[in-house]
């Protein structure tokens, strides 16, 4: 399993952004289209893959992880509202937060035992591996 970078606005030269971008150390979190996605470190073990997705301030709730077409999909959402009143005004904030990455999944997954857990804003998604037998070489002879 690999990840490739690849900004489709960005083909062949750097913009300013980019460029403060890579220079400046980040949050954690990408910006892709208004979106933000959080980081996602990935690791490989003879038994599984593991998924490691920064996602602070999330609930278990707040996450949702679907697996179609050999496509694992992992999107959060996070809504918050604050309400302080007081003798002479009154205000809310309103805070929402959303995200979606998508993983190609490899052959070898067995998609009915991924599983998942959220523990200190980092959302853990382990991919167990299945042993896919070799088929034997078959010679074929030309008539």
């Amino acid at each position: 399993m690999s990840l490739i970078k690849w900004n489709p606005e960005n083909n062949f030269f750097p913009s300013f952004s980019n460029w403060m971008d890579d220079f400046f150390p980040d949050n954690g979190y990408k910006s892709f289209n208004g979106m933000s996605v959080p980081a996602v470190n990935i690791l490989e073990t003879k038994k599984d893959f593991k998924l490691k997705i920064a996602a602070p301030g999330f609930k278990k709730n707040d996450f949702k992880l679907e697996v179609q077409h050999g496509l694992l999909t992992i999107s959060g959402e996070m809504k918050m509202e604050k309400e302080e009143k007081e003798e002479r005004y009154t205000r809310q904030e309103f805070s929402y937060s959303t995200f979606r990455r998508s993983f190609t999944l490899p052959e070898n997954i067995k998609a009915d035992k991924i599983g998942a857990n959220y523990e200190d804003g980092l959302l853990t998604v382990t991919l167990p591996k299945v042993m896919i037998e070799e088929k034997p070489k078959v010679q074929i002879a030309v008539k």
